[in-house]
Parts: C-alpha cells; structure tokens; sequence
C-alpha cells in the first residue's frame, strides 16, 4: 500500500525525523488558506499522487506571493500528472501538500528497504539527492553507501555518524543527521514499510536536516496491524477493479495484454503469465484465486477479467491442492453461464478431484476447450485469440 509525501512525513515526525510545516489541501481556496496559515513569503505547492518524479512534470511549483499560491494550486489541482512512474496516461491531481519553504544548502539521498539476500534493513544514502536512485547506481554507483542494519542490533551510532560525514553532511549537523537516520529507521520498522525514501533529504543555510519530501510503500501483509495506515489509503489512487477484486478476496493486477488468466497461488501465477508469453501470448491481468476460492469468487473474478475491454480468451490454470478441482469447474461453468462468455475459454485442471472437474466441464455447454497441462493450455489460448 503506497500513501501520500503528507502522510508519509506524519510517518516520520512521529518518530523524531524534522520536515518543513505543511498543511493538505483539496481545492484551490483551501490551498490559499493553508498557505495563510503558514505564513512567511515562500510556499510549494506540491500535487499529491502516488508516484514519484511529480516536480518534472510540473507538479511542484515554488510561490513567492499568495496569489501564486491560488495560480498554482489552480493549474496542478485536476491536472493529469504524467511522471516517468504514472506511464503515459498520468494520473488526475485531486489533493495538494502546501508547505513552506526551505532555505536549502545542500540535496542528499537516503532511503530504506529490506535487503532479502542478507535478511537486514539497509540503508542507502548518497550525496546526489534530488536524482533518482537508479540514475545515481547506474552512472555513479560508488556515490551511494550502503548501511546493513541487523534487526536484533538496531542501527549503530558510529556508523550512522561516518556515513552522514562521508555524503556531505557538515560536521557541525553530523550528529542530526544520525538522529535523522535512526529515526528513519525506526519509522521503516515500525510503520511495517517495504520502502521509505527521502528524496531529497536537504541540509539547510542554518546547517538543519530534515526531510522535503517522503515516499512510504507498506507491506499490504502487515496492514491488519496498521489501522492508522489503513486510514491513509487514497482509493482514486488504486485500480476500480484491483478494489473490486480484493473485496471478494481476490489478488488481481491489471497488465496490457489481452488473454485473462485466473489461477491459484502467486507462483503459479506467475509461470502461467510467463509460459502464456513463451507461446505469443501477452497476459491481461495477474489473477490468484487463493487456496480456497468457492463458486462466487470465480464468478466475481470472470466479472472482473471481462471489464477489462482488451480480453480476448481467458486461461484457467488450477492446481488442485486445499483448492478441489471440481468446485472450481462448477465455478467456471456458473461464472460463463453468468457473464455471457463470448470469447474463447481454455480450462486446465490438476490435482485433488481432478477427474470430477473434468467431468463437470464435459456435461456442461459452455464453449471450451481443456488443456491436460500449462504448455497445452498456453498454446491453446495463443492460437485461440489469435483466430
């Protein structure tokens, strides 16, 4: 679950780490009054959405009067944000951040993520804040250092301090900046964060660190521990149907082909995504029923698949394990029936009550074909929707 750069520094200052003042708003004149409430004479008037990259696509203006301010928070507010992270379509502003302004000296890097290969918390900091991360490890990779946190020892003082002198911060701020960092870490762990980047984390003219901005991805496992969290979800920022989807229990990601494949299990999933590729197909959507979907979920999952306007033929891929072979058949001959299935449809059963499954797709009229195993099955709907 992905939140806003307002709630994410919620998120931080919780935890002791420094941001500017700034207040949300969601019209023009709310922006205008934010900024009064403010004060001073510098402003930025950011659009919230969930995707980085937002200032380069003129989503972040700097005003200078508060009539810039209302200009500003009028031109972003409704705008269709294209960043390199929304893809070409963008998307629509509908919430702005007004903050104050910062007396900037310096732009540095640090984020934090899990680093699965030695089980720890890393942090990444760098002196080349204000560049995406990818740019910096691609093109100067010795510019980014890396700090290995062992979650039974918590991050260490000395080497927080050594890593904050060695990316520029200056020595008179070193020790804020270590307080920067551990407060950083403790917002990652305790937030049940998957991702959490400053970018940039600035120090100021009076030699202050703290945050400008703040990207937070929570662990969705972790959610049902996070109620505060929960409470933060924007959902004009999440897919219609992905929402659908998850309110019958169902995991579902929307793609750019045009075959719908329902399977159960993430793994299978995604071999079934890959194997439909390998024979010429392009999936629609990444779909995973679970371990014990029953004949209402599949329906709602057909409903879901064929909303999406480029579904050309859908792929059932079941491996019956928990999940019995036979409920889910009458699920799909229910779902067809249901729906009106009008495009062509390829079933592959395996495992527990396979046999059973099978027959109830034999005895039924919906229009199929069944496939015996996931090579059969790919190649069966590749050549169907390409018919």
């Amino acid at each position: 679950m992905n939140v806003h750069e307002y709630q994410g520094k919620e998120i931080l200052r919780k935890y002791g780490v420094i941001t500017p003042r700034g207040i949300p708003a969601f019209t023009v004149d709310e922006a205008v009054a934010a900024a009064e409430e403010l004060g001073g004479k510098v402003w930025v008037v950011k659009a919230q959405i969930h995707a980085g990259g937002r200032g380069k696509g003129g989503g972040v203006k700097v005003a200078t009067s508060l009539e810039k301010v209302r200009e500003y928070a009028n031109d972003i507010l409704g705008m269709q944000l294209v960043t390199h992270q929304t893809g070409p379509e963008g998307t629509k502003v509908k919430r702005l951040y007004i903050e104050e302004g910062a007396d900037i000296a310096d732009e540095l890097y640090v984020g934090a993520l899990v680093d699965r290969e030695t089980q720890k918390v890393v942090l990444m900091c760098s002196s080349e804040g204000g560049m995406d991360i990818e740019t910096v490890a691609e093109e100067t990779p010795e510019k980014i250092i890396k700090i290995y946190i062992d979650p039974t020892d918590g991050l260490d003082r000395a080497e927080a301090e050594r890593v904050c002198a060695q990316i520029g911060i200056p020595s008179e701020a070193v020790a804020e900046g270590a307080d920067f960092l551990a407060g950083l870490y403790e917002a990652f762990v305790k937030s049940d964060a998957s991702l959490a980047e400053i970018n940039p984390l600035v120090v100021t003219g009076d030699k202050r660190v703290i945050a400008l901005d703040a990207k937070f991805n929570i662990d969705s496992n972790a959610l049902y521990r996070q109620p505060e969290i929960v409470a933060y979800r924007d959902l004009d920022e999440e897919d219609p149907d992905e929402i659908e989807a998850s309110k019958w229990g169902l995991s579902y990601i929307s793609l750019d082909g045009n075959i719908g494949c329902l399977v159960n299990g993430a793994g299978l999933a995604m071999a079934t995504m890959d194997i439909i590729k390998l024979y010429g197909g392009e999936p629609a959507n990444f779909l995973d029923v679970g371990g014990g979907a029953n004949k209402e979920q599949v329906t709602e999952a057909f409903k879901i698949m064929l909303k999406n306007p480029n579904v050309e033929g859908i792929l059932v891929n079941i491996f019956g394990g928990i999940m019995q072979c036979d409920v889910i058949a009458e699920g799909v001959v229910a779902a067809a029936q249901e729906v009106g299935l009008n495009v062509p449809l390829v079933v592959r059963l395996e495992g527990t009550n396979v046999e059973k499954g099978r027959q109830i797709l034999d005895a039924s009229d919906v229009k199929l074909q069944t496939a015996t195993t996931m090579a059969d099955a790919a190649e069966k709907i590749a050549a169907a929707v390409k018919a």
